[in-house]
């Protein structure tokens, strides 16, 4: 394992080390090529679930039950994430971010490349669901804690003034793999039905395999980050992650799943679930084909929101970029789902790209720091994919299987799907108000942003504590004690 540190966290990086600038770019290709092919395939499967595997992989006696379960295939994987972000967050904290990432990459892509030679219904009967099951098990398995990793990493690794920036570039990954999973996609659905439903859908999945070699290369290449390192030196490394995890860092996971419930909530429902829905409201003359179109123009619009949103977080604070992508979101919701009823292909289009470039990228582009910023470097890695991975489950996961379930009860009722989305937004725009703000947090510190207080409910407790170049106040209400950064000089 290397010792060397590529960067002091503390520091501005390039003046301190000067092989930073090089080990910054690899670690930030690293992670988005983890990120791209971990989108890429949830993506392509919310596509597949939505117009695809709801037909091939399911009896067809009900078509409306078939897609409910096509798209409760779709949340297993959710339910299997928060697993595996327990199993190798531990084991992040404990052997470092590095080896953690090169087997997560491997086990989801493995999972995403075999589900392209799976049987269907037809020719291998409840095998074929049973088997499809599996394989989407091992790839939430797998993606449990890669998209934490990414976070950890480049949280890690960049220069404090400017973590929002760096962290978030990655996320472009995101972007970029939704947008070659649309595009993807269709290209496909330009092919004759036959063709598409025999073999052309297997094509995307089978490519995964090359995304696999090429992210392994990358990553192992990668020096370990240097927050970790300097544990290494300090003799911090946690023997117990999970423990202290429970004991000293709860606050900050259900904050953290607060923060995700409009983020990743809203971009499935926008990514699969209204697609089905168009589907439903319009009928055999909806263009499947061209309303992935959405998909794809809100992805390329994410590539610049993300970083943008991300570069703006580090000038004015993470919270209230987040607030903002939040309250958009809430504002959003339900002329959102009322103008889908509408049946106009171009208008869809622009309404799902609204929603996912700018509501749900706006608040992703601060996530990425601020996730990691939120805990302590002990048991960083497991708690920020026990924060994304619990709420997959409560937000991505539930989304599609009772957004289908809301679809066919309710005659593809616009305003329940509106009221569910918003609800969702308005969990996130509450959680910005619980959070403290970690701006430039020193990321070596080993106590969490978001504390349990000890104190009697109505009690108000102030202490003073470093962070970063000022100084930091710590309040306690009730069962919280949030940290906001002040100016140094400014009285306690």
């Amino acid at each position: 394992m290397n010792t060397t540190p590529a960067t002091p966290t503390g520091s501005d990086g390039p003046a301190a080390d000067p092989n930073y600038a090089k080990n910054l770019q690899r670690a930030t290709l690293a992670a988005s090529i983890g990120s791209a092919l971990e989108y890429f395939d949830f993506a392509l499967y919310g596509l597949a679930t939505a117009l695809i595997f709801n037909v091939l992989f399911f009896p067809q006696a009900d078509p409306a039950m078939a897609t409910v379960a096509a798209f409760a295939t779709f949340g297993v994987g959710f339910v299997a994430r928060p697993f595996g972000g327990l199993f190798f967050g531990m084991l992040g904290d404990r052997l470092g971010r590095k080896l953690v990432l090169i087997i997560t990459i491997m086990l989801m892509g493995g999972a995403s490349t075999l589900i392209g030679v799976l049987p269907t219904y037809e020719t291998a009967g409840m095998w074929a669901p049973a088997l499809l099951v599996l394989l989407r098990l091992l790839q939430g398995f797998g993606a449990g804690a890669e998209q934490a990793g990414a976070t950890v990493l480049m949280a890690e690794y960049a220069p404090p003034a400017r973590r929002g920036f760096f962290s978030a570039l990655p996320f472009i990954g995101i972007q970029a793999g939704t947008l070659l999973a649309a595009v993807v996609f269709s290209l496909l659905t330009m092919l004759p039905e036959e063709a598409l439903m025999t073999w052309g859908w297997r094509v995307p999945f089978l490519a995964s395999f090359a995304l696999i070699i090429l992210a392994v290369l990358i990553r192992a290449k990668l020096e370990e980050t240097p927050t970790f390192v300097e544990m290494e030196k300090r003799d911090q490394v946690s023997e117990h992650p999970l423990r202290e995890l429970f004991r000293n860092g709860l606050p900050g996971v259900l904050v953290g799943i607060g923060l995700r419930m409009g983020e990743n909530g809203g971009s499935y429902m926008f990514q699969g679930l209204a697609l089905s829905f168009f589907v439903t409201v319009v009928g055999p003359e909806a263009d499947k084909g061209l309303l992935t179109w959405g998909v794809t123009i809100g992805s390329l619009i994410g590539v610049f929101t993300v970083p943008f949103a991300g570069a703006l977080s580090d000038r004015y604070g993470r919270r209230i970029i987040y607030r903002f992508g939040a309250v958009f979101m809430l504002a959003y919701s339900i002329p959102a789902w009322w103008a889908l009823t509408l049946g106009n292909h171009a208008l869809a289009i622009a309404v799902i790209a609204v929603g996912i470039g700018v509501a749900v990228c706006t608040m992703l582009g601060p996530q990425c720091a601020m996730l990691p910023e939120l805990f302590g470097s002990r048991h960083r890695y497991l708690g920020v994919a026990m924060a994304r991975e619990l709420s997959a489950v409560l937000a991505g996961g539930l989304a599609g299987v009772l957004g289908a379930y809301l679809i066919a009860i309710t005659d593809a009722n616009w305003l329940v799907l509106g009221l569910y989305m918003a609800a969702l937004a308005a969990i996130t725009v509450a959680s910005t108000f619980l959070v403290p703000e970690t701006l430039r947090r020193d990321l070596t510190r080993t106590d969490d942003a978001v504390k349990i207080s000890s104190v009697e409910a109505g009690d108000d407790v102030w202490l003073a504590g470093s962070q970063g170049a000022g100084a930091s106040v710590v309040t306690a209400h009730t069962s919280f004690t949030a940290e906001r950064t002040v100016s140094a000089g400014e009285k306690h």
